[in-house]
């Protein structure tokens, strides 16, 4: 089940949808906004640091994106809710 939704094209533009709107969203706590920044950077930064990991850079950065936008889903519901009605009014 996990393996089927991580390869999943519905989960995924879920995923880039959400992303850059969480991040910028003032809603969105900086600590939460920090889990996801801090270990991405360094990831970016310091790929040597965990030279036994086999995934690139990217695949390091899209698996916390995923853990990321699924933390900020249900830690903030009511943010789902906006989204989803904005683009109701827009269509």
């Amino acid at each position: 089940m996990k393996w089927r939704r991580l390869l999943s094209l519905r989960r995924w533009s879920h995923v880039f949808k959400r992303i850059f709107g969480y991040l910028v969203s003032p809603d969105v706590a900086m600590g939460d906004k920090l889990l996801f920044v801090i270990p991405a950077v360094l990831y970016w930064v310091l790929p040597d640091v965990i030279p036994f990991m086999p995934i690139d850079d990217i695949g390091v950065t899209m698996l916390l994106m995923n853990w990321f936008v699924g933390r900020i889903d249900s830690k903030y519901p009511q943010l789902n809710k906006e989204g989803e009605n904005q683009a109701r009014h827009v269509r």
